[in-house]
């Protein structure tokens, strides 16, 4: 009699072999969603959930009834899209937008120029300390943006700073970077300074996942390291600088700790210099988070638009490429 579970039957040498039944089938297709099930909580708790919410809170509004006081004075109601207009009209969230396109030109460019140059160094034959040095680029990563952001802030004040003081003594110019055009600058080195090192061990291991006989191919030919660098090493590695300025972009659009941090060192960062601290100011200095949420939906979008347009156009490329060397 064969048991409830397994069905005896026999493969082609003779030797006997269990079939699991349908229940047994049924269970073992279910297990994997069973794993996936708390991550899946997880995700819509904490994630899902607070972004609907978010997106919901967008289209409503408080109405003040006469004076607006009273019980039900203060009513919320349906405001369609209104806040999404009032958003785009709004010249504080278009300048804070300038000026974060103005430090993303300025951040994204010099960040991944340098991770690529360290990778580049750090995979040639010729480095020494090549773990220390991997450590020590890769290091302030590892600090938070909050503890970073308040480091170079004081070393870019006059009366603390040692570098002023060293500019004195040699009766150098002073300039002050926590105010006008330097500003960008000073911001945009607290970013390059912390995000260079991620950028760089991405980079680098995707230099070290290159297969050694094409370096090999390329030096029988002649090639020159500068040639194996330009010519294959970058090209090779081209999925990796696109996923790293993909970061970029979102990081940049995401400034919010260096300018919140250096706002009490400086007049010249005001509560809407970024259009993150636009959102904050309006969520909790005037207490309207309906236009706030409008606010956090259109950075979002705006993120996802261009993030997505600019994975279209590299996939494009990618392809356009592999089509040609098949040509060839």
């Amino acid at each position: 009699m064969t048991s409830p579970v397994y069905r005896r039957s026999y493969g082609v040498k003779g030797a006997p072999y269990a079939h699991p039944s349908p229940t047994t089938l049924r269970r073992a297709r279910s297990a994997p969603y069973f794993f996936l099930l708390p991550a899946g909580l997880l995700f819509a708790l904490f994630f899902a959930l607070p972004i609907g919410y978010a997106v919901f809170l967008s289209f409503r509004k408080v109405h003040v009834s006469g004076l607006g006081l009273g019980a039900g004075a203060r009513s919320e109601v349906w405001a369609g899209f209104e806040n999404y207009t009032e958003a785009f009209k709004d010249s504080e969230l278009l300048q804070g937008a300038l000026r974060v396109l103005g430090y993303g030109c300025i951040v994204v460019p010099v960040m991944l120029g340098l991770a690529l140059l360290f990778a580049l160094m750090l995979d040639s034959e010729r480095v020494r300390l090549a773990p220390f040095t991997r450590l020590a680029i890769f290091l302030p990563y590892a600090i938070p943006g909050v503890v970073a952001a308040l480091l170079w802030g004081f070393l870019y004040l006059p009366d603390v700073s040692p570098f002023y003081y060293v500019l004195q003594k040699l009766h150098l110019p002073q300039p002050n970077l926590l105010d006008g055009g330097p500003l960008f600058l000073a911001l945009s080195n607290i970013a390059v300074w912390g995000g260079t090192g991620f950028n760089m061990i991405v980079i680098y291991t995707s230099l070290r996942s290159i297969p050694a006989e094409v370096y090999e191919a390329a030096k029988l030919d002649g090639a020159t390291p500068l040639q194996i660098a330009l010519r294959i090493k970058i090209p090779m590695v081209a999925p990796s600088l696109v996923l790293t300025f993909f970061f970029s972009i979102i990081a940049t659009l995401q400034v919010f700790n260096e300018p919140t941090t250096l706002k009490p060192l400086t007049n010249s960062v005001n509560t809407t210099w970024s259009p993150l601290m636009k959102v904050y100011q309006d969520a909790f200095g005037r207490n309207d988070i309906y236009s706030a949420a409008a606010e956090a939906t259109l950075i979002a979008l705006v993120t996802l638009l261009l993030s997505f347009g600019f994975l279209r156009a590299a996939n494009r490329r990618n392809k356009r490429d592999v089509s040609q060397g098949d040509a060839r």
